[in-house]
């Protein structure tokens, strides 16, 4: 399905028949990232899996913000029809799209996924660190951004081809979307005083070989979210649903039943 919303043309899919799930990819990724947990999820609920503006099929736009993106899915759920609460799924960046989410839209979240995330803002240096790198992209190109990240993503026991893939998805990606969300995640608010205002049932996923969202963060995460789950994934890095999705799957399915 392709939607136009605020400028931008949004592409999402739906799979399966159910409950809503609402599955919102990292940086700088797109819908496929769950491609491989696809037909697990969908067996029992509804799966909208969008792209947001300025990757996979979704057009870029100079500008964007994690209110942006909460708008766009917001925008999505409406054109799926979808109006009970939906159980928001989201990994890294789509952790912090989720937090927002929650802020703006509470009674739209009926359960909350935080795969691979974390809730403090950039420090000023990382958040300089990546403006500078936005304006390297859009000079050299996406590619900028694959280089410096695919050997943060995968733990070492992952397949070559399946990292290969990756670098190509990411050093394609529109330079102008990539560059709006790096903007987007250097400016996005601290989510730390927002864990204890959350009161939907929460599960917390992490990788065990994480480099760039740590267990350390999840863990604290857990403790300050009221009745929270957390699942680790062995052998797995940043891309838990790819890296062992059969494992992902059952964390998300368990938390599902429960």
């Amino acid at each position: 399905m392709m939607i136009t919303h605020n400028d931008a043309q949004l592409y999402y899919e739906v799979h399966g028949a159910g409950n809503p799930i609402l599955a919102v990819h990292g940086f700088p990724l797109s819908g496929k990232l769950w491609a491989e947990v696809a037909s697990d999820l969908s067996r029992h609920h509804r799966l909208i899996v969008p792209d947001l503006r300025g990757f996979g099929h979704s057009r870029a736009t100079p500008e964007a913000s994690m209110q942006t993106y909460v708008e766009d899915l917001v925008a999505v759920l409406a054109d799926a029809g979808v109006d009970e609460p939906v159980t928001l799924l989201g990994l890294s960046m789509g952790g912090y799209v989720l937090f927002e989410f929650w802020r703006r839209y509470p009674e739209k979240v009926g359960a909350l996924i935080l795969a691979n995330t974390r809730a403090p803002a950039d420090t000023p240096t990382a958040a300089e660190g990546r403006l500078t790198t936005a304006t390297k992209v859009l000079a050299e190109g996406s590619q900028v951004v694959a280089d410096s990240m695919i050997g943060k993503l995968f733990a070492p026991t992952a397949e070559e081809a399946l990292k290969a893939e990756w670098y190509s998805i990411m050093a394609t990606s529109s330079p102008v979307g990539v560059a709006a969300a790096l903007r987007a995640m250097a400016s996005r608010p601290d989510s730390t005083a927002t864990l204890p205002t959350i009161t939907v049932p929460t599960l917390i996923i992490v990788g065990r070989e994480d480099p760039i969202t740590p267990l350390s963060d999840s863990e604290t995460m857990h403790r300050a979210i009221e009745g929270s789950m957390l699942a680790i994934i062995e052998d797995a890095a940043h891309m838990t649903p790819l890296e062992s999705p059969g494992a992902f799957g059952m964390a998300v399915q368990q938390f599902l039943r429960q």
